[in-house]
């Protein structure tokens, strides 16, 4: 039940061993070129002769002329929130990043808090939002973010901020951080779905409309917003075109030389370019999962996995320009150490083998418990797509969460926003729910129902639940006949509201699990487990102070949790991953207490002995005795 082992509590030592995958080598490594390691590599920005790098909790530098890469603020491993200078400073999980030619300002994501940074002499000082804490007032869990010398815009839920920098006064400058949509208007009138990158010719802002598919223009002197190109709603696609005729898949990062914009099309692997004057978009290059994104004239640079790659603007051409490029190094099965993940994320198992995702290389893993042989059941690594058919045949696009009732194993196949089902003995994969490649919320039957960006799934045996996590609700699926209904929570409209059915409210649901009676949910940005009775579908908060983040113990909402991701329970107790700490609840009283520091997972299962963990930081899958 629930994709794990239930009926006997566990009793752990919380001794920690290494099941199957190694680590690679150390990220965080300072150096030239390929010698340079970076873990968490996000946003890019240029200044003179070097680029800043976000990356996990420091800002990386690169001397563009040497190519030597150097720890600029901020240390690696040691995550906090503290200003100061240089490696004195922390922070935690930086994303976003601009500059003003004086300054740099980041977005320290999960202090919920704008940092800023003189480059000139590495002094980290905070500019809004307060640590631990978030509101619409201030900096809610914000993304990205630009500058055009007199204001910072940051995008935020699904609206834009805009702090003045003479008086750091934060307004909503677009959109509302909590109803999201594809209108376009002025100001506060106007809708977005999880904007993430924004960049800036000094006259426009440009926003990487995310979960919209669309690129979109808002004039900062009247904060006007249109859609240049990419057509909101269910409708990703890769078509090159003009203005509402081109398609993006999840675009997140955005730069401009004044002419041409230039797009990190994230979910299709694809820099596209886009005409200001025209809205005409064509594709530049191919790379694997873009993220951040800038420019210096003749050249793009943008990140790649643990790289840093550089296009030539002119011919397309593709060079590796600092880093090491872990697409081309992993997802290799074997035994023990000898198999390679590329991201290891979602677990489940039938008591003999653990099942995992391998999110960026769109394959399920196998691995026996018994001697950590590593083997691909479904998907061919580094091919994505949508189809159904057996073992390698199948393809599967980012999948990210897996559970099993002993004979079939169920995925969510988030990026393709379906739920596949695959038979365990035959690796025969059918897609159960929803259409590949097409967004929404509507209930019904098999591919009549449609999802966005499902990341949770459990199973009590008869019936699915899935955490919708771009819907912010809870869906079940009857597995016998693949009906979807919505038990918890309205489509398009987040919160942190307790009550019935569609009067909850979550934000960022993510891990579930469940004993058969209660579904349990980690909502990572808000940082809280919650509790949802799935005879009557009420839903209460367990455990956690709604965005406070932390590592507190203690019972209900005097605990604190960091970023919650992964759960799952023995039947008596539950365990949470996340933020690097593996927690324990008691769901009679809603008391935490920490049983590991220092585990960087995602997935967590048992088999009714162990615990199970992916460690998607390190891409092994840890085993806690």
């Amino acid at each position: 039940m629930g994709g794990a082992i239930q009926g006997k509590p566990l009793n752990l030592t919380n001794t920690v061993s290494t099941l199957a995958g190694k680590p690679d080598p150390a990220s965080g490594a300072d150096g030239t070129t390929t010698e340079v390691r970076f873990g968490g590599a996000r946003a890019i920005a240029r200044h003179g002769t070097n680029l800043y790098v976000t990356d996990n909790e420091t800002i990386r530098k690169i001397d563009m002329t040497t190519n030597e890469v150097t720890t600029f603020a901020g240390k690696y491993g040691d995550p906090g929130y503290v200003d100061g200078t240089g490696n004195s400073a922390r922070f935690r999980g930086l994303t976003g990043i601009a500059t003003d030619g004086t300054n740099l300002y980041v977005t320290d994501t999960w202090n919920h808090t704008i940092r800023k940074i003189a480059i000139a002499t590495g002094i980290v000082t905070t500019l809004a939002g307060k640590a631990g804490e978030f509101g619409n007032t201030d900096a809610k869990v914000p993304i990205g973010i630009a500058t055009d010398s007199y204001s910072v815009y940051v995008t935020t839920g699904h609206a834009i901020k805009k702090i003045d920098m003479a008086t750091n006064t934060v307004t909503t400058f677009a959109g509302n951080s909590d109803a999201w949509g594809t209108n376009d208007g002025t100001g506060t009138a106007a809708r977005f779905d999880s904007p993430r990158g924004l960049t800036t010719d000094g006259t426009n802002l440009y926003v990487a409309n995310t979960n919209n598919d669309s690129i979109r223009k808002i004039v900062i002197a009247t904060a006007a917003v249109t859609t240049v190109a990419g057509k909101g709603g269910n409708n990703p696609g890769t078509t090159d075109g003009i203005g509402a005729e081109a398609r993006f898949r999840k675009p997140w990062a955005i730069t401009t030389d004044g002419i041409n914009l230039y797009v990190s099309d994230t979910e299709n692997g694809l820099i596209r370019k886009i005409v200001i004057a025209t809205g005409a978009v064509t594709t530049q290059a191919r790379i694997g999962y873009p993220e951040g994104i800038t420019i210096d004239g003749n050249n793009l640079y943008v990140i790649s996995s643990s790289s840093i790659r550089k296009i030539v603007i002119d011919t397309a051409a593709v060079t590796t320009f600092a880093g090491w490029d872990g697409f081309e190094h992993s997802s290799i099965d074997g035994v023990g150490t000898e198999a390679r993940f590329l991201q290891a994320y979602g677990t489940t198992t039938d008591g003999k083998n653990l099942y995992v995702t391998d999110i960026p290389s769109h394959t399920i893993r196998k691995i026996d418990t018994a001697t950590g042989a590593v083997t691909t059941i479904a998907g061919t690594s580094g091919s994505s797509g949508g189809a159904d058919g057996t073992g390698t045949a199948a393809s599967f696009n980012r999948p990210l969460a897996i559970t099993t009732d002993g004979v079939n194993l169920y995925v969510a196949d988030t990026s393709n926003h379906t739920i596949r089902k695959i038979v365990i003995t035959t690796a025969a994969v059918t897609t159960l729910a929803g259409k590949n490649g097409e967004t929404g919320s509507a209930d019904g039957m098999g591919s009549m129902a449609s999802f966005n960006s499902p990341s949770g799934i459990t199973t009590d045996g008869t019936n699915l639940y899935v955490t919708d996590a771009g819907n912010y609700t809870i869906r079940k699926i009857v597995i016998a006949t693949g009906a979807v209904t919505t038990i918890s929570g309205k489509a398009g409209v987040m919160g942190f509201t307790d009550g019935t059915g569609a009067e909850a409210r979550f934000y960022s649901p993510i891990g579930i699990t469940t004993d058969g009676s209660n579904l349990y949910v980690t909502d990572d940005i808000g940082c809280v487990v919650r509790k949802i009775v799935i005879s009557t579908s009420t839903t209460t908060t367990l455990a956690g102070k709604v965005g406070n983040y932390g590592y507190d113990d203690g019972t209900g909402g005097a605990a604190l949790f960091a970023s919650p991701v992964g759960i799952t329970t023995d039947g008596t107790s539950l365990y949470v991953e996340g933020g690097g700490a593996l927690r324990k609840i008691l769901p009679a009283t809603g008391e935490v207490t920490t049983l590991i520091y220092g585990n960087m997972g995602g997935g967590i299962t048992t088999d009714g002995t162990y615990l199970y963990l992916t460690d998607s930081y390190y891409k092994t899958i840890q085993k806690i005795h």
